[in-house]
């Protein structure tokens, strides 16, 4: 894994423009940045990042598998009591998945290291997907990249193949989202894309003009019934909106499941250690509460863990609130100080749980995260972000990437 400085490709802001890539420059700093790009090599994707990625995903599954099941752990990952059973039987019914977002530390030597997963709402699609796609192919005929060089991006493709399998020809999918937030609107269009090129029909929809029929099912502002809704609203927020009592009986199909609440909220990395203690991608993890408890001498289920897991985190750990978005509420300890914390304390009253630290690299000043994205049941494609902070935060910058070697 390398940086490597490349030359911008001429006009490309207009080129952005004219393809709807709205916010490449966000808060008068660039987004989108293209005067340099990670290289890495065929063997780091396939084997550090591709086949790991796929293999954390069956891992999380079967971490559902056992949350869903579990009263502590339904309690311990704030799932609201009301609608354990709507979560439950999604997963029971097996209703599908299309996709999420491992957020990776990673710097091409060693395993990648698992910070979250992004399971319900991520964004980051369209550039991953498309625009930096259309940078690689114009790069490499402009002769800025080597003939011999790919990258590792099948996201449309699976997406495209992921919709086929899971919706019928014909289905007309509702897709929802912020009006106002042009990220959020280019991740539905990114869907919606992919959705009709398999053959189905695509509506797009503000999400607060989405209301209730007379009869309880969810309709659009032009009073059509909502059979399918992809939806850029986290679980956890909609497990708690004032029409949640409406969702279960609404018998309206979403995208994200309802399961996705289990994966969508880092108290999912606490069960993941301890079903799968040690495994080389994953990070020892805890509740805080846990970890008090232990420090007080308190025997309880996470004991023995914590007392293995103590040297590394007191080495280095990050704190996180179990719901946060964008870094907010991260806070980065080392050898007993506070070394960083994230301006955006508004998720700072949930649960938190503490992580150990996995340092991400520094690459002129600037730290990136791998976003390894996961189609269906694999992963498909590689989006980098870097920042200036070592938390990641909403006006990082995007990195192309592509493959040599």
């Amino acid at each position: 894994m390398q940086k490597i400085t490349v030359a911008e490709r001429p006009g490309w802001r207009d080129r952005a423009a004219e393809v709807g890539f709205t916010f490449a420059d966000m808060g008068g700093e660039p987004y989108w940045d293209e005067t340099s790009a990670y290289r890495f090599t065929l063997r780091q994707i396939e084997d550090d990042i591709e086949d790991p990625s796929t293999e954390l995903h069956d891992m999380c599954r079967q971490a559902v598998a056992h949350a869903v099941t579990s009263e502590e752990w339904m309690t311990r990952l704030e799932i609201p009591r009301p609608h354990w059973d709507f979560v439950e039987r999604s997963w029971a019914n097996g209703e599908p998945e299309l996709y999420g977002r491992f957020d990776l530390a990673y710097d091409g030597n060693g395993p990648a290291k698992l910070l979250e997963y992004n399971a319900d709402t991520p964004t980051s699609l369209y550039e991953s997907a498309a625009f930096q796609w259309l940078w690689f192919e114009e790069s490499r005929d402009a002769g800025t990249l080597g003939p011999n060089t790919d990258q590792f991006n099948t996201i449309h493709e699976a997406l495209v193949e992921r919709w086929a399998e899971i919706a019928a020809q014909g289905e007309d999918i509702h897709f929802a989202a912020d009006r106002d937030n042009p990220e959020d609107f280019a991740t539905v269009e990114a869907m919606a894309w992919a959705a009709r090129e398999a053959g189905l029909g695509a509506h797009f929809t503000a999400l607060a003009d989405i209301g209730l029929s007379e009869d309880g099912q969810f309709a659009d502002d032009k009073d059509r019934v909502i059979g399918t809704l992809f939806k850029l609203y986290p679980w956890e927020d909609m497990l708690r909106d004032d029409f949640a009592a409406n969702l279960q009986p609404s018998q309206t199909r979403f995208i994200e499941p309802p399961w996705k609440a289990v994966l969508s909220n880092k108290g999912i990395l606490p069960l993941l250690w301890q079903m799968f203690p040690d495994h080389p991608n994953l990070l020892p993890a805890f509740f805080a509460a846990d970890l008090d408890a232990a420090r007080r001498g308190e025997r309880g289920d996470f004991s023995d863990a914590i007392a293995r897991a103590e040297p590394l985190l007191r080495r280095g750990h990050v704190t996180k609130p179990v719901f946060s978005r964008e870094g907010a509420g991260v806070v980065i300890t080392e050898n007993g100080h506070e070394t960083e914390r994230a301006p955006d304390d508004s998720y700072s009253h949930h649960p938190q749980v503490v992580q150990a630290l996995a340092p991400l690299p520094d690459f002129d000043g600037f730290h990136p995260v791998l976003g390894a994205w996961i189609v269906g049941l694999r992963c498909a494609g590689l989006g980098v972000r870097e920042d200036r902070a070592r938390i990641t935060h909403n006006l990082s910058r995007f990195k192309p990437h592509f493959i040599e070697g």
